[in-house]
């Protein structure tokens, strides 16, 4: 067996083992069929490690109408269009796009006066550029909060798990400007786009989604500037665009663990010297914390302003807790 077939082996058995199980039963199933056929195998080999990542492959296939069908299935049909696989897996990545993590960020962005030109690092097609075009709804054991925009109820409802006792206080941002910056930027006004966002969502990913097709409309009613290329080049040029009677809020919501590490202390320290800089981020990501990295943290990504904790928060947004203080020097 080649190196290239036994990488290939390795990489689905540990995403049908370890990675889809409790997620998607149906990923998990696709992977396994992986595993135990060589012809499946013999395709991916075409693709480069980068590109035969198990949900890119699978979103992949989803989008050229595969379907979601049982594993013996997917395999005859992956079969009959490896072509078309390989070639639209070497020209899409993987790109999360949850508008669910607004409800991260609003308790934060709440705290700052308007009006707010909003710029985000590592977009992909702007979903997360538009928090005050959603509704929210927050739960806990103390209450619920609930906020609409001044326009009305949205499309988009976001729900997000409040955990502890305290529950946010949020409103909604004069958002005067919007921007973003991605490698591959998708178009939230082509179809195709909005269809690639949907199909990275996991089967049993209940919600997602619809949730991104709906967000993706109201987008598409006043689409966000999008810039394609490595932000630490683009940061400043894109900033200068912002209105200069408002104040710039670079966000990075999950991004940074993408960019290497040998540069993501030069984006964070950019993004901070251009405006204010706004994250939700495993802390072991950077050292962008204001008073030292993060001890005895618990659960869960940090939401900072300025590199002081606020709270925490689920990756995608699904729950948020007040944690403010929770930065303590390295002992």
């Amino acid at each position: 067996m080649s190196d290239e077939f036994a990488a290939v082996i390795a990489r689905y058995r540990r995403f049908a083992e370890d990675e889809a199980p409790g997620r998607s039963d149906l990923y998990a199933a696709w992977a396994q069929r992986v595993v135990d056929d060589p012809a499946l195998q013999q395709v991916l080999t075409r693709l480069p490690a980068s590109r035969r990542q198990p949900p890119l492959v699978f979103a992949v296939c989803r989008l050229l109408g595969s379907g979601d069908v049982a594993a013996e299935s997917w395999a005859a049909w992956v079969l009959e269009n490896a072509d078309a696989v390989v070639e639209e897996s070497l020209a899409r990545s993987v790109q999360t796009n949850e508008p669910l993590r607004c409800a991260a960020l609003l308790p934060t962005l709440s705290r700052m006066d308007g009006p707010i030109a909003l710029l985000e690092v590592g977009a992909s097609a702007g979903l997360c550029l538009y928090p005050d075009r959603y509704s929210y709804r927050y739960v806990g054991s103390a209450g619920e909060v609930r906020l609409d925009p001044p326009t009305g109820t949205s499309p988009v409802e976001l729900v997000s798990e409040v955990t502890g006792e305290r529950m946010p206080h949020v409103r909604h941002p004069e958002v005067v400007w919007r921007a973003g910056i991605d490698l591959a930027p998708l178009d939230v006004r082509d179809p195709r786009d909005v269809d690639w966002l949907a199909r990275l969502v996991w089967p049993g990913e209940g919600g997602r989604a619809d949730r991104i097709r709906a967000a993706a409309s109201v987008a598409a009613s006043d689409p966000p500037l999008l810039f394609a290329g490595d932000a630490l080049d683009l940061l400043p040029e894109v900033a200068a665009l912002a209105p200069a009677e408002a104040t710039l809020v670079i966000t990075t919501p999950g991004v940074l663990v993408h960019i290497p590490r040998e540069r993501r202390a030069r984006v964070i320290e950019t993004a901070r010297g251009l405006g204010r800089w706004l994250t939700i981020d495993d802390p072991a990501t950077h050292d962008g914390w204001s008073n030292g990295a993060p001890t005895g943290w618990p659960h869960g990504f940090a939401v900072a302003l300025d590199g002081e904790i606020d709270a925490a928060a689920d990756p995608l947004g699904r729950w948020w807790e007040w944690r403010p203080g929770s930065v303590r020097p390295q002992s």
